[in-house]
C-alpha cells in the first residue's frame, strides 16, 4: 500500500469512528508506532485531522460544536472521557461550597455523581440538572430563571441579573471549544454576557473540556482562556495545547482513565 493510500484509509477510519489511536493504525497497517505518529503529524500539518496524545480526532469546522441535547433520561452514549472529567470535577468541591454547574452533558454527569453526604449549594441554569438534584437532602438548588431555550436552559438578561446577585466558590463551565489564542468560544453571541457574569461572580473558574473541544475555535470568543483558573481535560489531549494553557498560568488537570 502506498503512503497516500494509507493516509486516505486513516482519514476514512477517522470519519467513521470519530477518533483513531496510534495502536489502531499500527495494527491495521502493520507499521511501527513511529511511522503511525509520522502519518498523523503529516495529516495534521495538512489540516486534515488534529493530532492528540494517543492518536487523532477530526478537524471541526468553525461553525460546529453545537452541544448535544440532554433530556434527563438515559444518555445513549456515555463517553468515558466526559464521565472521567465530570468525576474529577466533583472531587474539587468541598463541603459548604456554593457552585455553578454547567448545563452541558459533562455538567449532567457531575450532578449524577455528587456524593450523598456532600452538603453544598448548586446553582444551575438547566432545568434538567435542577430536576436531577431537587430531591437530594444534602443539596440546596438555585435555578437561574429567564426565557428557556429548547434544551431547558436559561442564558438571557434575567439569568445574568440573577448571577450578579450571587457569589460562587467555584463555577464549572464549558463551551463549544477552547484554544490558547481564541479562548473560550461559542456559536452564538447571546450567551457571552452570561458566561462572563459567571466568571466575574466566582472565586474560582474551572473549565471542563474533553479532548474534542481543545485546540479548536468556534465563531464567537467568550473571553481569553486565562480567565479560567483551572482546566480539567482527559488523557488524550494534545501536549502542545496543554503546554500553551500552562504558559498562560492556567492549572491543567488530567482526569484519570477508568
Amino acid at each position: 500500500m502506498f503512503i497516500e493510500e494509507r493516509h486516505q484509509a486513516i482519514l476514512n477510519m477517522l470519519k467513521q469512528n470519530k477518533r483513531i489511536s496510534v495502536d489502531e493504525i499500527t495494527q491495521k497497517f502493520n507499521i511501527s508506532v513511529e511511522s503511525a505518529r509520522r502519518d498523523l503529524r503529516l495529516l495534521d500539518g495538512q489540516g486534515l485531522l488534529k493530532k492528540t496524545h494517543g492518536g487523532a480526532i477530526p478537524v471541526h469546522q468553525v461553525a460546529s460544536g453545537k452541544p448535544p441535547k440532554i433530556t434527563g433520561k438515559d444518555i445513549t452514549e456515555i463517553k468515558p472521557n466526559y464521565m472521567a472529567i465530570a468525576k474529577r470535577a466533583v472531587t474539587m468541591i468541598k463541603p459548604g461550597d456554593v457552585v455553578f454547574i454547567t448545563s452541558a452533558t459533562v455538567g449532567y454527569f457531575m450532578a449524577q455523581n455528587l456524593p450523598e453526604d456532600l452538603k453544598i449549594r448548586v446553582v444551575t441554569n438547566s432545568i434538567i440538572i435542577a430536576e436531577e438534584l431537587r430531591k437530594r437532602d444534602n443539596i440546596s438548588v438555585i435555578l437561574l430563571g429567564g426565557e428557556m431555550d429548547d434544551k431547558g436552559n436559561c442564558y438571557d438578561a434575567f439569568a445574568v441579573e440573577m448571577i450578579k446577585h450571587l457569589r460562587f466558590d467555584k463555577c464549572f463551565i464549558t463551551s463549544a471549544f477552547i484554544s490558547p489564542k481564541f479562548g473560550l468560544s461559542i456559536q452564538k453571541s447571546q450567551a457571552i454576557s452570561f458566561w462572563n457574569a459567571l466568571i466575574d461572580s466566582s472565586k474560582e473558574s474551572i473549565g471542563l473540556y474533553p479532548t474534542e473541544k481543545i485546540g479548536f475555535e468556534s465563531v464567537v470568543s467568550i473571553c481569553p482562556a486565562n480567565r479560567l483558573h483551572k482546566l480539567v481535560t482527559d488523557w488524550d489531549a494534545s501536549e502542545e495545547d496543554l503546554s500553551a494553557f500552562d504558559e498562560q498560568g492556567i492549572e491543567v488537570i488530567i482526569a484519570e482513565k477508568e
